[in-house]
C-alpha cells in the first residue's frame, strides 16, 4: 500500500470531491482517480458510493480515513524521531490571550531551544476562531480552552485543568463563593470566550444572580480591578500567573468548576511530533505550578 494513496483519500474526505482534492494537493483529477483505484484494489473493497455525483465515501471509506490519518502522522514523524536532528522551518501556533500571558512563552522557548533553526510564529485570538484556523490549515496548532465538540479532522490534547476561583478585594466579608459574589459589582470575563460562557452557565445553573458592572477580555485587568476594590469576579487559577496579594479567593463551586486547557491540531499534521513535545512541556509546567 502506497502512503500517497492514503494522503489522497484524506484530501478527498477534507475537500469533498476528487477535483477539489486534486487542487488541494497538486494532482490532476485523473491522478486522484488512479490513487483511489489502486487503494481499493489493494484493500479489495470499494471505498466510495459512485451512484452520487461527486462520489461520496461509504462507511468503509469513512472508517479508513480516520485510520489513514493516524498512519500518515506516524510515518511522517518517524525520520525526525529517529534522527534526533534539529528541525528547521516554521511552527505556526495560535493561543488565547489568557494562555499567552501564562506558561505558553516558556513552553515555546523550550521548543525553540531544542530546535534553534525553527521559526515560531504566534497568533492571538478567541478559541473558536483559532480552532477554525487550525481546521483550515492556517495554523499548525492552537492552545485553547476545551471546545464543546471537536471538529472532524482535529485532535484534542488536554494538558491541564485550571480550577476557577471567585476573587474579591482583601477583607471582603463572606465565607462561600455565593457570599463573595454578592459582595460587590461583578466584573465579567468576556462572554464571547468559551471560559466566559462556562462561568455564565454555572452561575445560571446554580441560580446565582450577579450585578454586572464591567465586562473585560483580560484576566490581568480583571484581577487589578478587583485588587483596587472595583468589584468581584471569577477567574481561572492559571499556571504561570499570580493574583495580586490584596485579593481574597475561594474555589468556585464544590467541587470547584475547572477550565480545561489543551492543544488542538489537525489529525494529519506533519509536525505532530513537535506538537506532542509542546503538550508535554505545557503539562510539565502546569504541574510544577507552586
Amino acid at each position: 500500500m502506497d502512503l500517497r494513496h492514503l494522503k489522497t483519500l484524506i484530501a478527498i474526505a477534507e475537500n469533498g470531491s476528487f477535483a477539489a482534492a486534486g487542487d488541494a494537493i497538486g494532482l490532476t483529477q485523473s491522478a486522484i482517480s488512479l490513487h483511489v483505484k489502486a487503494l481499493e484494489e489493494a484493500l479489495d473493497t470499494k471505498l466510495f458510493d459512485r451512484t452520487t455525483r461527486p462520489p461520496r465515501l461509504n462507511t468503509r471509506g469513512r472508517n479508513l480515513v480516520d485510520r489513514a490519518r493516524d498512519i500518515v502522522e506516524q510515518c511522517e514523524g518517524l525520520s525526525d524521531l529517529v534522527s534526533g536532528e534539529s528541525l528547521a522551518g516554521s511552527l505556526d501556533v495560535g493561543a488565547v490571550p489568557t494562555l499567552l500571558s501564562g506558561i505558553l512563552p516558556p513552553a515555546l522557548g523550550a521548543i525553540r531551544a531544542q530546535h534553534p533553526d525553527l521559526r515560531i510564529r504566534v497568533s492571538s485570538g478567541l478559541s473558536a476562531d483559532l480552532v477554525g484556523r487550525v481546521h483550515k490549515g492556517e495554523l499548525d496548532a492552537a492552545v485553547v480552552t476545551e471546545p464543546s465538540q471537536v471538529q472532524t479532522g482535529l485532535s484534542w490534547h488536554m494538558y491541564a485543568e485550571e480550577p476557577l476561583l471567585v476573587i474579591a478585594p482583601k477583607g471582603t466579608k463572606g465565607s462561600t463563593d455565593r457570599e463573595l459574589l454578592a459582595a460587590g459589582p461583578f466584573i465579567r470575563f468576556q462572554r464571547f470566550a468559551w471560559a466566559g460562557r462556562l462561568i455564565d452557565t454555572h452561575l445560571k445553573d446554580r441560580g446565582i444572580k450577579v450585578n454586572t458592572g464591567m465586562e473585560i477580555d483580560s484576566l490581568e485587568a480583571i484581577a487589578l480591578m478587583v485588587a483596587n476594590g472595583l468589584g468581584v469576579s471569577v477567574v481561572p487559577d492559571r499556571a504561570g500567573a499570580r493574583l495580586p496579594e490584596n485579593i481574597e479567593s475561594i474555589p468556585f463551586g464544590d467541587p470547584p468548576l475547572c477550565r480545561v486547557v489543551g492543544v488542538v491540531e489537525r489529525r494529519d499534521n506533519p509536525k505532530a511530533h513537535l506538537i506532542r513535545g509542546l503538550v508535554e512541556i505545557l503539562a510539565r509546567l502546569a504541574h510544577a505550578k507552586p
